[in-house]
């Protein structure tokens, strides 16, 4: 059976994409086709916050996107070389949260070591955050897309914990999606996590599986309870 993927393919550099090695586990054939597209906001105004770490309890990531945003402020070579000399060291002797082990993987790429990455969501990552922050300590910073959900920052504020964010991307729909889709008549839809899901939604599209957290596994596990609801068992 083919599964028609709306996600961003994988770096071929990085090797094989693990979604489609995950859905093939189940003799899935998946077809890979980018959804979204990005847009990079406030980069200098990230930068500005990222070079005064003394004035922060540490960061938070939720989204790979973030990581993006950060790596694009270090191609310029003064912005590089200052993190390098001593703006990661300052940020590391601080925490810095993240949810999944993609954004955790990007974490350590510009030098930072991840906490959290084992909470497959934000209602999860917050929980983790709290029994870790204290309450009216530094605010922690939050770089993040314009349609982040609320559930991080509403749990924390309750708890008492600042937070600060700051939107440094810009979520569309790829140009060509419409047209990628048009050839595929009697589609279901899987989302990798809730924000995924409720953007279909509101999209009038609707979903027929979530992901328990944002991993090929997790995925793949959830198109095939989907598309096989009266044999759920999973292969070894």
């Amino acid at each position: 059976m083919k599964v028609l993927l709306l996600k961003d393919p994988k770096d071929k550099d990085s090797g094989p994409d693990p979604y489609i090695k995950e859905l093939g586990s189940y003799s899935l054939e998946a077809t890979l086709i980018p959804v979204l597209s990005f847009e990079f906001t406030s980069l200098d105004s990230l930068f500005e916050k990222l070079s005064h770490p003394e004035c922060y309890g540490g960061l938070v990531f939720t989204s790979p996107r973030a990581l993006e945003a950060i790596k694009i402020c270090l191609k310029e070579k003064s912005k590089k070389e200052a993190w390098s000399k001593s703006l990661k060291q300052m940020w590391n002797i601080k925490p810095t949260y993240v949810v999944g082990k993609a954004t955790a993987s990007l974490v350590e790429e510009i030098g930072l070591i991840p906490q959290g990455e084992r909470a497959g969501n934000a209602e999860k990552l917050a929980e983790y955050i709290c029994s870790r922050e204290k309450p009216n300590s530094s605010a922690l910073l939050f770089p993040c897309g314009a349609l982040k959900r609320e559930v991080l920052p509403t749990v924390l504020r309750e708890k008492g914990i600042a937070l600060e964010s700051l939107t440094v991307y810009q979520t569309t729909q790829h140009p060509d999606l419409q047209e990628s889709l048009s050839s595929y008549f009697s589609q279901q839809f899987a989302a990798i996590g809730p924000s995924t899901a409720e953007a279909l939604q509101g999209a009038g599209i609707a979903v027929s599986c979530t992901a328990g957290s944002p991993t090929p596994q997790d995925l793949a596990a959830a198109i095939h309870t989907a598309l096989h609801p009266h044999n759920c068992s999973v292969p070894h």
